[in-house]
């Protein structure tokens, strides 16, 4: 039910957002103490004369003293425990506009880096390094909504960087590649109720692990706005990660608050910890409205 999905978060609707500003919190926790933070500002400009708007966001992620296991060059191709420092920097653009008889389709750009800075465990003086170079990336979306109560989407991702690890011996460059395409529907129930199914397939390679992998899960989510869309709760599934949520607003300012249980275990494994817990938040300024008033 939220951002970057097939249906409600399809880049493909980010017109209907238009004159509007947000910040964006979050943190994800692990019960070894691991623990990821970010904090994000975007901004979608008025709509031009046929409809298209931009939306650009930007946004940073960090965390300290991270335990974890790298496979690295002076390894000899086995997990070696460390601990570290890491962070990821990404600009997101997106453009949408409708396209009229129910359609609107969008388009995505992204530039992203990250580092992860570490020492090893076992041995004094051994540093482990790893750090992404960017790579032409983005997505798009398409969305057909045939009546008020039922709204379909696809959306496509493509994420690709060059991945470099260095250590005490010497460094080693690989391609990380991902494919990921989504396809939801979104069924009004009742008055204020939405009901929302669909799938996601993901298609992942890295050279560095020479591994290839692909992976079907599913989407579910529900749901209820309250006196007069003042007030919403949801719930769901994204992948295997169960999420709940609520919503408050009051015109121009809409906040959310979402949690997440194993944030992403689909993508990134048992690698920071087997299980987490992560608490995000969006507040949302309405700037048009504002203005109008």
């Amino acid at each position: 039910m939220g951002g970057d999905g097939a249906t409600w978060g399809n880049y493909s609707l980010v017109y209907r957002d238009s004159s509007t500003a947000l910040l964006d919190v979050g943190a994800t926790i692990y019960p070894n103490n691991n623990t990821f933070s970010f904090t994000a500002v975007g901004v979608t400009l008025p709509p031009f004369k046929n409809g298209l708007t931009l939306y650009t966001i930007a946004l940073s992620q960090y965390a300290t003293n991270i335990s974890t296991t790298l496979k690295h060059p002076g390894s000899g191709g086995l997990a070696d425990a460390v601990h570290g420092d890491g962070n990821n920097q990404a600009v997101f653009v997106k453009a949408a506009m409708p396209l009229g008889k129910g359609f609107s389709a969008g388009l995505l750009l992204s530039y992203e880096l990250s580092q992860f800075d570490s020492h090893s465990d076992k041995s004094v003086g051994q540093y482990v390094n790893y750090q992404t170079r960017w790579v032409p990336s983005g997505g798009l979306g398409l969305t057909w909504q045939p009546s008020k109560r039922i709204l379909v989407g696809f959306r496509a991702l493509f994420n690709n960087d060059r991945e470099q690890r260095s250590d005490n011996v010497g460094s080693s460059t690989g391609a990380n590649n991902t494919q990921e395409y989504r396809l939801g529907m979104s069924v009004g129930l009742w008055e204020g109720a939405l009901a929302d199914v669909g799938g996601n397939v993901r298609h992942r390679s890295n050279q560095l692990y020479n591994t290839k992998n692909t992976a079907t899960e599913p989407n579910l989510g529900f749901e209820q706005n309250l006196w007069h869309r003042h007030f919403a709760f949801r719930f769901g599934l994204d992948e295997t990660s169960g999420t709940g949520g609520i919503s408050l607003r009051f015109s121009p300012i809409l906040i959310d608050v979402a949690y997440v249980r194993n944030l992403a275990t689909e993508r990134v494994g048992p690698i920071f910890g087997a299980t987490s817990n992560s608490i995000l938040s969006t507040v949302v300024f309405d700037f048009g409205k504002k203005f109008k008033k």
